[in-house]
């Protein structure tokens, strides 16, 4: 009791417990069902409140290593619910957004749905990212600014094809802008200098970032107690 079980690689499919009872009281929030009307309503629904209640009660139930929190990982991969949720981030809502941000990360957890979201979702993430060419410039908050690179630092941990993803997506020139600009606060200069360590953590990368200019100097940002949380068994706890 008490562990946080990592998730099991070779296994792709996740059952729910077998019930001897009928579910009562705050265990119908967890059933396959309740989990099947969360993914239709992220996919049918046009109202912003719904799709933020509906990808923020998925971000809560798959904040642990509880046993229906890994059957809900696999649940929504199974039901071809994680592309309804990456599509989130492109939403005109804000709140839609963040709250697409902390389930993606918490359902990366799971190693099979972290590697889909890796090859799927990083552009939509780092679209979010203040700074680069793109027209209009978003003007997110900071809490969501934040949100965006915890779970892109999720998902590229231990997955190397993730961060070859993020170099592909423009994601280092706005990582460093936002180490470098001096106009980003401490919260985010943090989180981006922990996606930034983890980006050269991967030798195989080094050389072809190299090639494209960067330093090793661009990827070390100097914060006081900084701590550095790696993937796999950091949940996005927040609720609504």
């Amino acid at each position: 009791e008490g562990k946080k079980l990592p998730e099991d690689p070779g296994a792709d499919t996740v059952d729910f417990p077998k019930r001897t009872t009928p579910a009562k009281g705050y265990e119908l929030l967890f059933q396959p069902e309740v989990v099947r009307i969360y993914i239709s309503l992220l996919k049918e629904s046009k109202t912003p409140a719904i799709l933020e209640a509906s990808a923020g009660a998925i971000q809560n139930l798959c904040a642990g290593s509880w046993t229906y929190g890994r059957c809900i990982r696999s649940a929504l991969r199974q039901e071809k619910g994680l592309s309804a949720i990456a599509d989130l981030l492109t939403h005109d809502s804000e709140r839609v957004v963040k709250a697409a941000s902390g389930a993606l990360r918490n359902l990366a957890v799971d190693l099979r749905n972290k590697e889909l979201i890796g090859k799927h979702a990083i552009p939509n993430l780092v679209k979010n990212l203040p700074g680069g060419q793109q027209t209009p410039a978003k003007n997110l908050s900071e809490d969501t600014v934040v949100s965006i690179l915890n779970t892109i630092n999720e998902v590229i941990v231990d997955n190397l094809e993730a961060a070859k993803k993020l170099r592909e997506t423009q994601g280092i020139e706005k990582l460093v802008l936002i180490n470098k600009s001096g106009n980003r606060s401490e919260r985010e200069v943090r989180a981006a200098a922990l996606v930034l360590q983890t980006v050269w953590g991967y030798k195989e990368l080094r050389k072809p970032l190299e090639k494209e200019g960067w330093k090793k100097s661009d990827f070390q940002v100097n914060l006081s107690n900084a701590s550095r949380t790696q993937g796999g068994n950091s949940f996005d706890d927040s609720t609504l």
